[in-house]
């Protein structure tokens, strides 16, 4: 036998049992296993918590001179991205994983993006084989099932990561007819110039469209306003979540010097108290009378009443397939490849964790090479709450229905147009370039979430979009001197 023939044998016979040894280490779950169990030993056996964890169990090569710095960065990144053990935590104790967990878990499994390549092929067992990918999914799926069901949505979309707005939430009429002239009030603010409609107008997308909105005095607060709109489905309020009701949140502007600056809310109470006719009114409702705890727990059902269903987008995923256009729908698609909804996920599609703002890239940097903008309080994020480094540049993550009416775009407000900001979360969150031809289809889609409320279409009196509102400023005559 020629010697060629010998090597070619040899090399055979090692790579079939190569084979053998991967599949004996590589094995799917056992089926007597819970979902949850399996989904479990998946993850472990991927190695999962390696990165994604503030504690990671390093492998016996963690400080070879080669490995230590691609596995240090790796680490940083992963746990920058998606802290697992919360996760890991749910399914250990059968209690509601949180929905955008389930969404990145889902897509990891779906494009095989993890375990890296580097990690799987030192570590056998780690590899999501295809029998251990259809275990793990449908893991997921029961999970969205029993936690997050999406009973208004068609069959085939039950799964889905994202969920149709239902038509109302629970609220207290009485009380939501209270906190809506409250919300209206500018007698909250010390000036009798600012109400919570001045940076959040029910007219304007449930924001002012300004960069910065402006209190007392002509002052500028350090973070764009978010939209009122939908603010119900988030886990928290503010972009760095100080406060866990929409009551509490409501309480934060008027003691606010730079946006209402009352003093306290005795203040606000006495003005109040003057207008006999409300006090009536009001205490027919809240026997105990104006109070901090009242004002702000009436403005919360107000708040509550801010839903917008029945967009474009809401439609189809009930089960219209002519509600969305050709390029709406392929822009769903699209918002999925490029995993736009695994932190926009849920009914609000976003508002669900806090996520770091430059993932991939470097945005402040970038942000003061284009704007000139070094770092402000307001880029903190999460760490002005907690002060733990890890929550520097993290914010909770913004809601996108009628995110077209919403611009400018971002905590900093610093992105004018819908175009723009796509272009910068592919870049900066992604990592990736998005095409001319994808970002037009994506904001085609985005354009698809613009809902009801009361009824009726929600607009905007300032320009249903930055490039109309621009136009309009453009055509307006100047103001006579």
């Amino acid at each position: 036998m020629k010697k060629s023939s010998k090597i070619l044998i040899a090399v055979v016979i090692v790579i079939a049992v190569l084979a053998v040894i991967y599949r004996a280490v590589n094995r799917a779950p056992s089926a007597d296993l819970t979902a949850n169990e399996q989904l479990l030993q998946i993850l472990e056996d991927g190695g999962c918590a390696e990165c994604h964890s503030a504690d990671p169990k390093l492998p016996f090569y963690a400080n070879w001179p080669i490995a230590k710095s691609l596995i240090t960065k790796h680490i940083v990144d992963g746990y920058a991205t998606f802290d697992i053990m919360p996760f890991e935590e749910a399914l250990t104790n059968g209690t509601a994983p949180n929905e955008v967990d389930l969404a990145k878990v889902e897509r990891c499994l779906s494009d095989g993006s993890m375990p890296l390549a580097q990690y799987y092929l030192v570590h056998w067992g780690s590899s999501v084989t295809g029998a251990k990918e259809a275990i793990a999914l449908e893991a997921v799926r029961q999970l969205r099932a029993q936690f997050y069901p999406n009973t208004l949505a068609a069959a085939e979309f039950a799964n889905e990561p994202i969920r149709p707005i239902p038509d109302s939430v629970p609220f207290d009429e009485k009380k939501a007819a209270l906190g809506n002239i409250l919300y209206h009030d500018t007698r909250l603010s010390a000036d009798g110039t600012v109400s919570c409609a001045t940076c959040h107008g029910l007219t304007t997308g449930g924001v002012d469209n300004k960069r910065y909105s402006e209190g007392i005095k002509g002052q500028l607060g350090g973070v764009n306003a978010p939209t009122v709109y939908n603010a119900v489905f988030n886990f928290v309020q503010f972009w760095d979540g100080r406060a866990a009701t929409l009551a509490e949140q409501a309480g934060g502007p008027p003691l606010n010097p730079v946006e209402m600056g009352c003093s306290s809310f005795d203040e606000i109470v006495a003005r109040l108290s003057e207008d006999k006719e409300f006090v009536k009114e009001f205490t027919a409702v809240y026997p105990e009378g104006l109070s901090q705890a009242t004002i702000t727990d009436a403005i919360g059902e107000f708040e509550k009443t801010l839903v917008t269903p029945n967009s474009a987008f809401d439609r189809y995923l009930k089960g219209d397939k002519t509600a969305m256009t050709a390029d709406q729908i392929e822009g769903y698609a699209l918002f999925k490849e490029y995993n736009c909804a695994t932190c926009h996920a849920g009914v609000n599609m976003g508002g669900l964790t806090y996520e770091l703002m430059g993932q991939r890239d470097n945005y402040f940097e970038d942000r003061d090479l284009t704007l000139k903008s070094g770092l402000t309080d307001g880029d903190n994020g999460r760490w002005a709450q907690t002060g733990v480094e890890r929550d520097r540049y993290r914010f909770k993550t913004p809601g996108l229905r009628n995110v077209a009416l919403t611009y400018p775009y971002y905590h900093d407000g610093s992105v004018k147009t819908l175009s723009e900001a796509i272009n910068k979360m592919a870049r900066f969150q992604v990592g990736r370039k998005i095409s001319a031809a994808d970002n037009k289809k994506v904001e085609s889609f985005l354009n698809a979430l613009t809902g009801e409320y009361n009824g009726v279409v929600l607009t905007n009196t300032n320009g249903n979009s930055a490039e109309e509102a621009a136009a309009k400023t453009e055509a307006a005559p100047a103001a006579e001197e």
